[in-house]
């Protein structure tokens, strides 16, 4: 019997103690014993699959791994201590010194700064295209690439990239393909279906979903995950057991969350787009949106952000947020609580106004992440505080 996506979330799990517990246990330990000095040596020598160290794999850890591989259709996977730990290590696994990444401009402001100011002192540079230039791709490859980097949606621009298309030139060219799928997750899109051969997370945001725990992932090829690996047990970069199971429980929620996360951004869409303080407004599953064509054909659904650009700038941004009342003014995302932020002067603020505006980020765009509370709540704190802004 073929298993649906909530049945995969819910039901796979660990193997279950003498104990017979019905949800997995929770297993706070930093090592692991072993019976005879053969089965020691055996298992540093990676000859039998058994947990030796918190640092390298833990029962929690390998749940979460194994349940997001369900997820994603991925033969592997890694499990990390932040979305950006998993970046950095997808780029310091794989990549070596006299390498080239392609990378939309549009990328989180984190990984941005690992394109422009870390690699490059191991002499490994990133030539980044505009989310609507995907025929430039090919142009922008050089024989040293070994890699083009995406997100899709893009944080925060919501540009939409065209993975099958990506996909199709990479493999051309033996390039791999990497995909950031934090603003999306497995339920809503899985980009290895489209190509990908890497796809990483920020299981932070949406996976996790109440804004408890911070964590990251990377899923994909079992040889590329096997170099992964290698690098993560002996960087350090390891995600808690705690923080694991964790978000192992969340996702057996992550569907039904979605479900209501995406139908209160359209909704709340729709009934912005057109309003006189608002410059212009963007969500995938409008069909303003300039790639909507494309995100239509890669999502099961929206998503649960939006972005609008506010008449009047920054001083608008400024005086929107300070008006606030029951939104939460953060940086994170994913959350069941709606939250409000201004890029320009937060997540991106350490870009130039010159690459703000190259990726979109205008004075007054404002990313909003939308909860999960009464969507007519929502509305209302948003409206009252649009009409304070000076457009």
């Amino acid at each position: 019997m073929k298993k649906h996506f909530e049945t995969k979330a819910i039901r796979t799990q660990m193997d279950r103690s003498v104990f017979a517990e019905h949800s997995s246990p929770l297993y706070l330990t930093s090592s692991f014993v072993f019976d005879d000095a053969e089965e020691l040596r055996a298992a540093f020598a990676d000859e039998i699959d058994r947990n030796i160290y918190s640092r390298f794999s833990n029962p929690n850890t390998q749940e979460l791994v194994d349940k997001m591989c369900a997820l994603e259709a991925a033969e592997d996977g890694v499990a990390f201590a932040s979305g950006m730990a998993a970046v950095y290590t997808s780029i310091g696994a794989l990549l070596s010194s006299g390498d080239h990444i392609v990378s939309v401009r549009s990328v989180f402001g984190s990984t941005h700064a690992l394109f422009k100011k870390y690699f490059p002192k191991w002499n490994i540079e990133t030539t980044y295209l505009n989310a609507n230039e995907l025929e430039e791709v090919e142009e922008a490859i050089q024989p040293n690439t070994k890699m083009i980097f995406i997100e899709s949606p893009t944080n925060p621009g919501l540009d939409i990239i065209d993975m099958e298309y990506v996909s199709k030139i990479a493999k051309q060219h033996n390039i791999l393909l990497v995909v950031d799928n934090c603003f999306a997750t497995p339920y809503l899109q899985k980009p290895i279906d489209f190509g990908a051969d890497l796809v990483i997370h920020s299981a932070t945001k949406l996976i996790d979903g109440q804004g408890r725990v911070i964590g990251g992932l990377i899923l994909g090829k079992s040889d590329l995950i096997h170099e992964v690996r290698s690098f993560f047990r002996n960087s350090g970069a390891s995600m808690s057991p705690f923080n694991a199971w964790i978000l192992s429980k969340s996702i057996e929620t992550l569907a039904v969350r979605l479900d209501r996360h995406c139908e209160n951004a359209l909704s709340f869409a729709k009934h912005f787009e057109n309003h006189t303080k608002i410059k212009t407004l963007k969500y995938p599953f409008l069909a303003s949106h300039p790639q909507y064509k494309i995100a239509k054909k890669q999502m099961l659904k929206g998503g649960n952000i939006v972005t609008m650009d506010l008449k009047g700038g920054i001083e608008s941004g400024k005086t929107f947020l300070n008006q606030i009342q029951m939104c939460s003014l953060s940086a994170n995302l994913g959350d069941t609580r709606t939250i409000v932020t201004h890029p320009a002067t937060s997540t991106h603020s350490k870009l130039s106004a010159e690459e703000r505006a190259l990726v979109g980020i205008t004075d007054g765009l404002i990313r909003i992440s939308i909860g999960l509370e009464n969507i007519e709540d929502i509305k209302y704190d948003v409206e009252q505080a649009l009409d304070k802004v000076i457009g």
